[in-house]
């Protein structure tokens, strides 16, 4: 690993600053367990760089909190996957974040992992891990060595430039729970939802996020749920434990009288992004679970496009919402 330097701070206004000063250099450290992986392995690329500098930001207080707020909860960045798996204000309230955050790796990654971490993860793909791969398109170069190489744990959907998937179990509950991202940022605070937190490679394959030059996630806001509704998260994975979702899905839905008046379904590991899967939704939106559940499986992976070794997760995707919905009734 190549040195760095390291800053304790207690404020957000000190990360902001450092951020400013440094800007391109220096990296929120929470956790770490993502971060510091990748500067072990020292990657790098044209326009791929570890950071320089580490801004710990374990000691700011409203960071690690979890609390009720007047239209739902507000979970702060820092907050660690067992804390938010423990939580029993969350599980009473939002079961399917507990489900999600306490399938995330092992017991000691959860203790240091935080949500903000978990949220802003760099992809797993094993060509941008790569140390020998420098040209990855997602490291600034000109290839995607996946969509002629190994690539059976890529994306079904998109990827005609780079084929990643989004790593991450929390964005794709969150999603579906319609929470939204607190942003600090050099101008104030900013909110927006998840669905929009996060960016496809065609419209910038060198990130993952609309985090801009000195931002940082504060929180995320959850909205209270809707009388009726009741919610699943499933994760297909090839080992039970450490290991990330072949594919996954959060499904929320509202239901009145027995019948879908509104729901929610997304999917993950499957896709660059958290994946609304639109038309799925619609297959159930008036009718009985069981009676839609049928068309809302097939209709979950209408457009896919999968690659040389890949094809096994549109089956898959088909098999676990007919699972999260068998659950549902």
């Amino acid at each position: 690993m190549r040195g760095f330097e390291y800053y304790r701070l207690t404020t957000v206004s000190q990360a902001l600053a450092l951020l400013a000063k440094y800007e391109g250099k220096a990296a929120i450290l929470a956790g770490g367990s993502d971060l510091l992986g990748i500067m072990k392995d020292r990657l790098e690329g044209p326009k791929f760089h570890v950071p320089q500098h580490l801004l710990d930001i374990a000691g700011i207080r409203e960071m690690g909190l979890i609390k009720e707020v007047r239209k739902g909860l507000r979970v702060g960045a820092a907050v660690t996957l067992t804390d938010l798996a423990s939580s029993p204000l969350v599980a009473a309230k939002y079961p399917i974040l507990s489900q999600a955050a306490g399938q995330v790796a092992v017991p000691q990654i959860r203790n240091v992992g935080t949500l903000g971490g978990n949220l802003c993860q760099r992809p797993r793909c094993w060509y941008f891990r790569g140390r020998p791969f420098k040209d990855c398109l997602r490291k600034g170069g000109d290839t995607c060595y996946a969509l002629a190489g190994e690539n059976q744990y890529h994306a079904v959907f998109g990827g005609e430039t780079c084929c990643m998937v989004s790593p991450s179990d929390l964005a794709t509950v969150l999603a579906a729970l319609e929470a939204r991202i607190e942003i600090a940022t050099p101008k104030g605070v900013k909110k927006v939802p998840v669905a929009e937190f996060y960016l496809t490679p065609e419209k910038n394959v060198l990130k993952e996020t609309m985090l801009g030059p000195g931002e940082m996630v504060l929180a995320i806001e959850i909205p209270a749920p809707a009388e009726g509704s009741r919610g699943v998260f499933l994760k297909l994975k090839e080992r039970q434990a450490f290991d990330f979702a072949l594919a996954s899905v959060a499904g929320m839905v509202t239901l009145r009288n027995g019948v879908v008046y509104d729901g929610r379904i997304v999917l993950g590991g499957v896709a660059s992004i958290p994946l609304r899967a639109t038309g799925a939704e619609t297959a159930l939106r008036g009718k009985r679970i069981a009676d839609g559940m049928r068309a809302a499986c097939e209709a979950a992976v209408t457009g896919a496009r999968p690659l040389s070794n890949n094809a096994y997760k549109v089956m898959a995707v088909k098999g676990i919402v007919e699972k999260a919905l068998t659950a549902l009734v």
